[in-house]
């Protein structure tokens, strides 16, 4: 099963052929900023769309803390996204109260477990829209 750096790397290498696919779910590469070094940041990470918008979900399996990807965009929301062998620029942003319903049921649909992720948790898990720049 791929996770992590090797996801990243044979997903990047195979422009998805490897990666996009996993455990019934599909999957984006997420390049964000590092906060502090400034490096640049791959995740794999399940996606759903809304019109031409990405939509990813910042859960971290539920943990108490956001993942160190989600804590970048406060930083810097520019990003660039690769799907498959689409690399794009984009902007990531919080889904607003009134978006964020659907774009939760949305993601859950992607991947029922972030219902489960969200019962783990205090925090109210982040829905991020990715809008093309």
């Amino acid at each position: 099963m791929l996770f992590g750096a090797e996801h990243v790397k044979r997903y990047v290498a195979t422009d998805g052929e490897e990666g996009h696919d996993w455990q019934g779910a599909s999957c984006l590469i997420l390049t964000t900023k590092g906060r502090r070094t400034g490096e640049e940041r791959h995740a794999p990470l399940i996606y759903g769309r809304h019109g031409e918008d990405f939509v990813v979900v910042a859960s971290k399996g539920g943990a108490p803390a956001n993942p160190s990807w989600y804590e970048n965009l406060a930083a810097d929301s520019r990003v660039r996204v690769q799907v498959r062998g689409e690399r794009l620029d984009a902007n990531a942003r919080d889904a607003t109260p009134e978006e964020r319903p659907e774009l939760w049921a949305l993601m859950v649909r992607e991947w029922p477990g972030y219902e489960e992720y969200q019962q783990r948790t205090d925090r109210q898990i982040p829905v991020v829209v990715l809008e093309r720049a």
